[in-house]
């Protein structure tokens, strides 16, 4: 009877793997998401440990692909896949009851391993919904474009409401075109209704020149004026409750004040996050600030995500930055106080560009 345990343990091993394989494939190639990539290799990582409670030699010798009459039962909607949601669909299915299959026989052979094989079905429940979530909403190829375009900017700038939709607009759109990547909308003073409908004004304007629209803080407002993100600090709603707001599709940055915080963004699912305060800014003051080094410190993380230096940072000090390595800067007072925003801005995209 054992050996057919082991027989059973070893299909399911098999399909446990080649199930996570394929759905961290999703998440990497298809979402190009980094933290979901992240977690189906630690899935994969947590598996061959728990396997390594089993007798590798009971595992193999048990194995009889020849005489698995399984193997020649198929079903005609196993020829095919529709879509990518159909395969993603499958894969979460198989992999699940691969996983339960793993969990109630392998108590009759080691019970530690079945209790790895609980924690980790939980794990892959949580993960598989998520992904589930956005290959159904049809949203994938947007959130994947959206991550593509904050990993391949350079220049962030933080925007106030202005005085009107239409002056908002246009400055979004002379800065789109001298350089900026993304626009973050920040004004304190404002009330909800008038960044509701800056953020629409921008959203529509960054949208048409290429660049990205983030709004501060609120996941409400960026969910409602359909933002490419938000932008949440330390003491503002963690990033779960924030992708519960503004679906799976919309980019989640986190301001990041030291090396753990920055670390724990990337664990929770942030797309992006910024790092500062660099230096002291007009815009806001600091008990402290972090220095270029920093930064250092960041850029030898290898962090999967965008990681953006913020606080202070202009023409004058930027070269200190990318000497870092860092070449992404988020700033205000440099294109907000400039006597031409958008020969400043060139200027600091020239310079983040290597040129």
């Amino acid at each position: 009877m054992s050996e057919s345990v082991y027989r059973i343990l070893d299909a399911s091993l098999n399909r446990v793997g080649e199930g996570l394989r394929t759905l961290e494939e999703y998440a990497r190639f298809v979402l190009d998401h980094p933290a979901h990539s992240a977690t189906g290799k630690q899935l994969r990582h947590d598996l061959a440990t728990a396997a390594g409670r089993l007798s590798k030699v009971r595992l193999l010798s048990a194995r009889d692909t020849a005489g698995d009459v399984g193997t020649t039962i198929g079903l005609d909607s196993e020829a095919s896949r529709e879509s990518v949601t159909v395969v993603v669909h499958a894969a979460t299915q198989r992999t699940g009851q691969s996983l339960r299959c793993l969990e109630e026989y392998g108590k009759c052979i080691d019970v530690d391993f079945a209790a790895d094989i609980e924690r980790l079905r939980y794990v892959f429940y949580d993960w598989s919904a998520r992904l589930g979530v956005i290959a159904e909403s049809g949203h994938a190829d947007r959130g994947a474009s959206r991550r593509k375009c904050i990993r391949d900017a350079r220049l962030y700038f933080l925007i106030d409401a202005m005085s009107s939709d239409e002056a908002l607009a246009s400055h979004v759109a002379a800065l789109a075109d001298a350089g900026v990547d993304v626009f973050q909308l920040r004004d304190r003073s404002a009330s909800d209704r008038t960044l509701y409908r800056r953020s629409l004004a921008g959203a529509k304007a960054a949208g048409e020149a290429g660049a990205l629209w983030v709004v501060n803080d609120r996941a409400d407002i960026a969910a409602a004026s359909n933002a490419d993100g938000v932008h949440v600090g330390q003491d503002e709603l963690p990033i779960g409750a924030v992708r519960g707001v503004v679906g799976p599709d919309v980019l989640i940055g986190v301001s990041t004040h030291d090396v753990d915080q920055a670390t724990e963004a990337v664990r929770g699912g942030a797309d992006y996050i910024g790092c500062g305060p660099v230096f002291a800014g007009r815009t806001k003051s600091f008990d402290a600030y972090v220095g270029p080094a920093f930064l250092s410190d960041i850029v030898a993380l290898d962090l999967d995500i965008a990681a953006f230096a913020i606080g202070g940072i202009d023409a004058g000090n930027v070269r200190s930055v990318i000497d870092t390595g860092c070449a992404r800067v988020a700033v205000t007072g440099a294109l907000r106080d400039a006597d031409e925003p958008t020969a400043a801005a060139r200027a600091l995209k020239a310079m983040l560009s290597g040129k």
